[in-house]
């Protein structure tokens, strides 16, 4: 597993290297001027679109306005506003927000277009279930070109809809199994693997029902779930309204300049804080990936330019509203940068190594430390899955994407041996270790056995580890104690189901082009399966991020092209809007002309 595991970080490597970033910045840029900023087009007009103020029942599609939005959102609006946000804040610190932000700013204008363009070339053949996407686009624009450009056609949506079902089985699946897992065996000690096969038995009785029942599904449930969410947030601001204005100057700070290490935190560059923030964003809102177009084509509408205005609204709701929240959250509780809770009471010793290469340095802990030797903390007791991390530093070197030596030494609480003499009593509880490897490529200078930081009171200070979810959760907590237990949870399990629906409906229409209609039922199936091993297959965040980027990106890597070559048609098309619009040549069906 270990040379799988690398061999994705390689790939990953490569996918998201500069190139990607300019491409995705530089798209979203170059379609706000090229669409004279049509985020404020987006803000004013696509709101009252999807009041259903121009919705027409006798229009081509399948659903109206708001249900096409909800689906889009449902499959944005999810763990990575939970959990992808407290990654980005707990790995890149403050800064990283603001390059949501900008992700987000331009990303209006990036799927606003992409959009369109899906909407200009989405087949209706089949009323009822109409089909939309960058593979259409591409193989219906270049089709009539001549064979060479027909061929690249053909191959580049095949390409995307290959990368489209690796991004289904990656974010859309797998990332939102593992998170609700974690963060329902943590809270309620609920196994993983139970978590898994409930998610499945859900989902699947939701997507073997089409877009239809999807975008009913969808219309309730994203609005109930956003406002429960939003208004949990927004009391907990309420509670720490003086430290907000704070947090705002150590956001901006931070986003240009180093963060450096306090408690939790382990410091960040300003490149690692953009690298992260841009990551997550585009994880949340998928502004040029090309997946939302295909929930999008779903709409009624004989305009292609309006619904493309609708979906701009995706990125506002999605990262400058909820991911902000979150992040404010987290940023005005201090949960970024909590102290330890105490510490270890147990002698511990670290020892090193050479791994096969004979260069990387292995380090391993040895420590007859036992939950008993754990500190006590203030929201539960210690139990079977919590994580913990002492800090260590690595003198003589420094850490690239921190710009300091230190390092974490992590453990787990695991189930022990069971007396032979009593097996029907409780099984006990352990710490296992996690040995690390410190490598060329992370770190400048001559890596040596680490030693572990000391505390003021001689000990090592024991940080409690919240993955993702868990550490949004552990914020509402530390206001409210047992709403982040119950709302996290709550929002995580709405959240997951949500996206997993959308995103399923996705991949199908991928193994649609591909394969045809045969293939669906057994996607279905793989799609229902997987469910299950990622929320009990998947142990690290480490793991599922490699995996969630790896669709992402892939995704990414195929798309920004095919926008970049065809955008222009769809900003004719809102241009020609625009001026339909302004024109009054649209019937309103709210008795205002």
């Amino acid at each position: 597993m270990e040379q799988f595991w690398s061999s994705i970080e390689a790939i990953g490597g490569l996918i998201w290297g500069p190139m990607t970033f300019i491409g995705l910045l530089g798209a979203g840029i170059l379609f706000t001027l090229w669409t004279k900023i049509t985020q404020y087009r987006v803000m004013t007009h696509g709101i009252d679109v999807v009041k259903g103020i121009y919705d027409d029942p006798d229009d081509p599609g399948a659903i109206n306005h708001f249900q096409a939005l909800s689906a889009a959102l449902s499959a944005t609006v999810g763990l990575g506003n939970i959990a992808g946000v407290a990654l980005a804040i707990g790995a890149g610190g403050p800064g990283a927000l603001v390059w949501m932000w900008i992700v987000g700013f331009f990303g209006m204008a990036l799927k606003n277009v992409e959009i369109t363009l899906a909407m200009m070339y989405r087949d209706t053949s089949d009323p009822d279930n109409p089909s939309g996407g960058a593979m259409h686009v591409v193989k219906q624009v270049l089709g009539d070109k001549g064979p060479f450009l027909a061929t690249v056609g053909k191959v580049a949506g095949a390409l995307f809809c290959v990368t489209l079902i690796i991004s289904t089985i990656t974010g859309g699946n797998m990332f939102q199994a593992w998170s609700v897992a974690g963060l329902s065996e943590s809270y309620f000690g609920v196994p993983k693997l139970a978590t898994g096969i409930i998610l499945a038995m859900v989902v699947g009785m939701v997507i073997l029902g089409g877009i239809r029942r999807i975008g009913t599904v969808a219309g309730k449930l994203v609005p109930f779930m956003c406002l429960l969410y939003l208004f949990s947030g927004i009391a907990v601001l309420v509670i720490n309204a003086g430290k907000i204005p704070e947090v705002f100057s150590l956001i901006f700070s931070s986003a240009f300049g180093e963060t450096e290490a306090s408690g939790a935190f382990i410091g960040g560059t300003l490149g690692y804080a953009f690298m992260v923030g841009m990551k997550r964003a585009l994880f949340s809102n998928e502004a040029g990936q090309g997946s939302a177009p295909i929930a999008h084509a779903a709409a009624k509408t004989d305009e292609p330019a309006r619904e493309g205005i609708v979906g701009g609204l995706g990125p506002f709701i999605d990262t400058i509203c909820i991911c902000t929240l979150t992040a404010l959250v987290i940023l005005t509780t201090d949960t970024w940068n909590r102290p330890a809770v105490g510490d270890l009471g147990a002698p511990i010793a670290l020892t090193q190594s050479l791994a096969e290469d004979g260069e990387t340095l292995v380090v391993s802990v040895d420590s007859e430390a036992s939950v008993a030797n754990l500190p006590e903390q203030r929201l539960d007791e210690w139990s079977m899955g919590d994580k913990f991390f002492l800090r260590a530093r690595v003198e003589g070197a420094t850490h690239k994407d921190r710009n300091n030596n230190l390092v974490l030494v992590r453990g787990k609480v695991v189930s022990g041996e069971v007396d032979p003499e009593r097996p029907d009593a409780p099984t006990t509880l352990s710490i296992a270790w996690d040995s690390f490897e410190l490598s060329e490529s992370d770190w400048q200078g001559s890596t040596g056995l680490p030693t572990l930081e000391k505390s003021e009171a001689g000990g090592h200070g024991i940080f409690r580890d919240y993955e993702g979810a868990q550490l949004t959760a552990f914020a509402f907590d530390r206001v409210f104690e047992g709403l982040g237990k119950w709302l996290v949870t709550i929002a995580a399990w709405l959240f997951a189901i949500s996206t997993m629906i959308s995103w399923s409906y996705y991949g199908e229409k991928g193994v649609t082009y591909l394969v045809g209609p045969g293939g669906v039922i057994p996607y279905k199936l793989i799609f229902l399966v997987l469910i299950v091993i990622g929320a009990y297959g998947i142990e690290s965040a480490n793991e599922m991020l490699l995996l969630a980027d790896l669709g992402t990106g892939s995704m990414l890597v195929i798309n920004i092209p095919i926008i970049l070559g065809l955008g222009g048609l769809a900003v004719k098309c809102l241009r020609d809007y625009d001026r339909k619009f302004l024109a009054g040549e649209f019937k309103r069906h709210d008795g205002k002309e």
